[in-house]
């Protein structure tokens, strides 16, 4: 007599004389007496199937390292069962298993064996085949599928692993939860129906997947160890409750009913403005009263256009008209057709924006020099954009100067941020443009100018600086006034005004030079120190310059600062700088003990703001300092 045991693992033997049965069980079925007619296998409602069950679990053991074996457990958990067929079903699984683990060989003589409690935890997703179809009192099945399994020890376990006495010897500490995937099982079993709605299940199934290492290292270190990427081979035997959903029997199907004709419905979607490169998507409400599920066919200018679907979408590249329908048909039924349209949808074409007016008020202006007159002109512009052009930006620009609020359609000017030099009067013409900007990118710009007169201006070079109570020049003030003011008198544009000052901690008076025949004279100091630098200006001969004393104005303010000092240091002059005698030196520290020096146009009406009282320069005692050395 032909047998299907043979020599194997018990797990192994028992899937096999499951699956041997199941054999059996479909060979009787197909020729004895209780097999079960078409008309009576929708009598039971096996369309959805729950199944709650339990039984006794077995997991091999891995014989490298230090022995993972899995003690017998128990098992239970429930299965979801969706008959797609008369044969096929797809299952949904959860099992919940107890399996403790022994590491069978100690980590060193004398030392008990390691052992934790364990539960797995396996969801999975099976094919089931049906041996007999849905419906049949008796039904054995094959049933193959994959999932993950969950292997987490005790938490009372974990915590004792972690203990500092039992870490030391085992180095256990990190004995944690692990997952393997993929976990496949395979296996059979059969159904019994006891009632409509009610059943009985027998399941034998074997499960393979990587053995779990718990977290713990792989390797001999010392301490418990469970070598990775070994299989593990298991086996369930399980007996369920289950419980059948589903219609009983299979409803009369009724002669069919008149169905109303399909409602064309409307094309939306083309409503509001249509731009040129932009996507129109339209949309189809038609509708069939049946409910039968509907296909689409749609035409752009009588061409077919557009996918199977209610919703329809094109890019127009160019202006224009464009016509649009629909044609709608029952899915089910090709003959019940309906057209929705044509509708006809005007694109319009982008154009760049329209700038209707750029103004400046006013349109003349002063310069910063110029107190008298305005300095800032109020811009303004006026533009439209296309109707598909979106939302517009501006931008101002000037050829000269500054625009505060420059991204408004009204802006200002300022003038005073102009610069004008020379001893003559001068007007610039500002050109301030406007540029308008749509969101595809198109623009226009447009101009107007303004007008900015300014008078004669006068040019303040670098403060010639004294030492302390001293009116002497020293070389460095020499450079300011030989090297710098001299040579731009020569073109008779200029005049020199020369507004000297002392420090507060200065002396008041100084005694000027004493010449033969006269008596030493005392004068203010920052008189003197004006006088001195007047002497080096027209002194002529040795180091001193020659220009026209007629040519020079002063003023002396003395301990008066409203004018910001400008040491300079001599900065600005391209002469090589020359040592300075005794006492003659001079640092930051002595710029409020100066002389400021101003080239003024001799047209020019008014002074400095330095300027207090304007004298001439008194020819006859300057002549008698000479060329100061």
């Amino acid at each position: 007599m032909k047998t299907c045991l043979g020599f194997m693992p018990i797990s192994s033997a028992v899937l096999t004389a499951a699956l041997c049965f199941c054999t059996s069980a479909l060979a009787q079925g197909t020729t004895g007496t209780n097999n079960t007619s078409p008309a009576s296998m929708e009598d039971y409602p096996d369309t959805v199937e729950l199944d709650a069950f339990g039984g006794v679990s077995f997991i091999g053991e891995v014989n490298r390292g230090l022995g993972e074996k899995f003690i017998k457990g128990g098992t239970t958990g429930g299965r979801v069962t969706y008959n797609v067929s008369r044969h096929i079903g797809i299952e949904l699984s959860y099992n919940f298993s107890i399996n403790n683990v022994r590491l069978v060989t100690p980590i060193a003589p004398g030392l008990p064996t390691f052992d934790f409690h364990e539960e797995i935890h396996y969801p999975a997703l099976n094919l089931v085949y049906n041996l007999k179809p849905r419906g049949s009192r008796f039904q054995p099945y094959l049933s193959a599928g994959v999932g993950v399994e969950f292997f987490k020890p005790h938490e009372y376990y974990e915590q004792l692993a972690r203990q500092p006495a039992v870490d030391a010897i085992y180095h256990s500490a990190n004995l944690g939860e692990n997952t393997q995937a993929p976990a496949f099982n395979y296996g059979g079993g059969v159904k019994f129906h006891v009632s409509e709605h009610f059943g009985v299940r027998l399941d034998a199934r074997s499960f393979t997947s990587r053995n779990p290492t718990f977290r713990l290292p792989n390797y001999d270190d010392g301490g418990i160890w469970i070598p990775s990427k070994q299989r593990i081979n298991g086996f369930q035997g399980t007996i369920g409750i289950v419980m059948y959903l589903g219609h009983p029997k299979v409803p009369i199907i009724a002669p069919p009913a008149a169905v109303a004709p399909l409602s064309p419905g409307t094309i939306t979607g083309g409503e509001g403005t249509l731009c040129q490169g932009k996507p129109i998507t339209l949309h189809s409400t038609a509708s069939d009263p049946a409910g039968h599920p509907l296909t689409y066919a749609w035409r752009l200018n009588g061409t077919p256009s557009g996918g199977n679907s209610a919703d329809f979408s094109f890019t127009a590249n160019n202006a224009g008209d464009f016509t649009v329908q629909v044609t709608i048909t029952d899915s089910t039924n090709p003959a019940r057709t309906v057209t929705s349209g044509p509708i006809t949808l005007s694109v319009k074409e982008y154009t760049e924006p329209q700038i209707t007016g750029v103004s400046a008020t006013p349109n003349e202006l002063s310069c910063a020099a110029d107190t008298t007159g305005p300095h800032t002109a109020s811009l303004s512009g006026q533009a439209t954009g296309s109707a598909c052009g979106g939302n517009l930006s501006y931008k101002w620009t000037v050829t000269e100067g500054s625009v505060t609020n420059d991204t408004s359609p009204n802006a200002t000017f300022d003038a005073s941020t102009l610069n004008f030099e020379g001893a003559q009067g001068q007007t610039k013409t500002v050109t301030a443009t406007l540029t308008v900007a749509d969101e595809t990118g198109k623009s226009a710009s447009r101009s107007t100018d303004i007008i900015v007169k300014c008078p004669p201006q006068f040019v303040r070079l670098p403060d010639v600086v004294f030492s302390k109570n001293n009116a002497r020049v020293n070389n460095c003030g020499k450079r300011i006034l030989i090297d710098e003011a001299a040579p731009r008198t020569s073109s008779g544009d200029y005049d020199v005004v020369l507004v000297g000052h002392r420090d507060t901690d200065e002396e008041t008076n100084v005694r000027g030079a004493r010449r033969r025949g006269r008596s030493e004279q005392t004068r203010a100091l920052d008189e003197q120190r004006v006088l001195n630098c007047a002497a080096v200006l027209s002194g002529g001969g040795g180091t001193c310059a020659r220009v026209d004393p007629s040519r020079i104005r002063v003023d002396w303010v003395g301990t008066d600062q409203t004018s910001t000092p400008d040491p300079g240091l001599c900065g600005t002059s391209a002469r090589p700088a020359q040592k300075e005698r005794k006492g003659a030196a001079v640092t930051q520290a002595d710029k409020n003990r100066r002389v400021e020096v101003y080239l003024v146009p001799r047209t020019s009406p008014t002074m400095p703001p330095a300027v207090k009282n304007i004298k001439p320069l008194p020819e006859s005692e300057v002549k008698a300092l000479g060329c100061p050395r």
